[in-house]
């Protein structure tokens, strides 16, 4: 297996090609000829997720977000991207990112979001979803529910006493999707991060924000993708370990 076959894999997936024009997903670092005997998942990569794939002899790690978003016309190890690139350059370690295109997939990071939330008939297009709870509950409630699947605080933004039936989101940054929600007829609307002028908008149109933290909405979907490729080369019977990070959200570099 090499990290060209499992480029292949996770296509099959969720399509490189249907990234967004500015994005940089794919095969950012490495040969795609290099073999791989384990492959490590995690949101970002990062020193510490670095010192992980090396622990577990894993040669690719497939992250959510890009490096290299933007163009550079040096690397060195003077910023934190370039020590990033360079150190995978040095530990002979291939870098692959799906990102908008695991964020619209079926199965991907925002249909992970709307199960975890606990909303039935999730339906949406491109990055937003909606979905309905089985019982209103208030607002203070759900972000409570919302605390205890996600795994992280909950930032309210609205009254309290607000019931919630219909809810609509996007995960990470995609706050600007609340006027689909608004559109949708929802009582609320969930995202990782949200813009001040987004919540003020809600605030207008009698919409609830949740703010659940970037880390926290999309963490479980690079879970579903790993369990995705591992089900693919079950397929193909192909002995490859497949593995998810461990690094808490936001961990400091070991000291050396």
């Amino acid at each position: 297996m090499t990290v060209e076959n499992i480029l292949e894999l996770l296509q099959s997936v969720a399509p490189f090609e249907t990234q967004e024009e500015w994005d940089n997903s794919g095969l950012l670092v490495g040969s795609p000829r290099q073999e791989v005997a384990s492959v490590l998942f995690a949101l970002d990569a990062t020193e510490r997720v670095i010192d992980e794939a090396a622990a577990l002899g894993a040669s690719l790690i497939v992250t959510h977000h890009p490096l290299m978003l933007h163009g550079r016309r040096r690397l060195t190890d003077e910023d934190y991207e370039g020590r990033i690139v360079s150190r995978l350059i040095r530990e002979n370690i291939s870098l692959i990112a799906a990102h908008t295109n695991l964020d619209q997939a079926a199965g991907g990071i925002n249909d992970m979001l709307c199960a975890l939330c606990g909303l039935d008939d999730g339906a949406g297009e491109g990055f937003f979803r909606c979905g309905t709870l089985a019982e209103p509950v208030p607002a203070e409630t759900f972000a409570w529910m919302l605390e205890d699947s996600l795994g992280d605080s909950v930032r309210l933004m609205g009254p309290k006493d607000t019931m919630i039936r219909r809810v609509g989101l996007c995960s990470g940054g995609g706050s600007e999707f609340w006027e689909a929600a608004e559109k949708a007829g929802c009582d609320a609307f969930i995202a990782g991060e949200i813009r001040h002028h987004h919540a003020l908008a809600m605030a207008d149109a009698g919409i609830v924000a949740f703010e659940c933290g970037h880390f926290a909405t999309e963490e479980p979907g690079i879970r579903a993708l790993a369990e995705a490729l591992q089900n693919c080369l079950n397929e193909v019977e192909c002995n490859v370990r497949v593995f998810v990070s461990n690094v808490p959200a936001y961990a400091f570099p070991k000291e050396t």
